[in-house]
């Protein structure tokens, strides 16, 4: 691994945030919960430590756990340019908009590339755009 890779903290939402993640970007998800770590700072279905298995985006996750603070997105974005095809960077587009909000349509820019900014339902801000069509 080369790239920073986000390693994100949920409110005891990591399971279902991942498993959203891995339908957008189509890839596996591995879990791992606070009872198979050993763990017993937390309830025993929590999430220790999951992540997207082989697919176009790497992203790691886990709940939090005693008085840690969960993922608060300020300031921030994860940007996805040109990093797939149009059709799939449309089509992430959309999911990742699905129970999220636009903040600013996917759009073609005066210079002639496309981009739009969502913020999905967990909080995560993306900017995706890409060249050509």
């Amino acid at each position: 691994m080369t790239d920073p890779t986000p390693y994100l903290r949920f409110p005891g939402t990591a399971r279902e945030a991942l498993t959203f993640y891995g339908d957008v970007f189509g890839c596996d998800v591995q879990l791992h919960t606070l009872a198979e770590f050993n763990r017993t700072d937390g309830p025993a279905d929590a999430i220790a430590h999951g992540f997207l298995v082989e697919g176009p985006v790497a992203l790691f996750a886990a709940d939090v756990s005693g008085d840690e603070p969960p993922v608060h997105c300020e300031g921030l974005m994860l940007a996805l340019l040109g990093t797939a095809a149009p059709a799939t960077l449309r089509t992430w587009f959309a999911g990742l908009a699905e129970g999220g909000r636009v903040v600013d349509r996917l759009q073609t820019r005066p210079w002639g590339a496309t981009d739009g900014q969502v913020i999905d339902r967990y909080g995560l801000h993306w900017l995706i755009g890409f060249e050509g069509d």
